[in-house]
């Protein structure tokens, strides 16, 4: 036995999930952002939204100035929340 063993099974596997907070709900959506305060211009930070949040997420963005795109969550090695 192993100290890895006393922490048992992973609850569940990876998800990627929305990024709002509280939310479950899987994913569909990559918001691309960037804090130009504090991020060079190519760089890109990456929020998660599932269908019902995409609207409230983009807006919170776009009102501070941090939001660039969004697009379709392409499930090729994005998992858990970002940011």
């Amino acid at each position: 036995m192993n100290i890895f063993d006393l922490a048992g099974a992973p609850a569940e596997p990876s998800r990627a999930l929305c990024s709002r907070k509280a939310c479950r709900a899987d994913a569909a959506w990559q918001l691309l952002w960037n804090n130009p305060k504090i991020h060079t211009p190519e760089r890109r930070k990456i929020w998660l939204a599932c269908p019902e949040h995409r609207a409230w997420l983009e807006d919170y963005l776009q009102t501070r100035g941090l939001w660039k795109e969004t697009v379709p969550l392409s499930n090729a090695g994005v998992a858990g929340r970002a940011g």
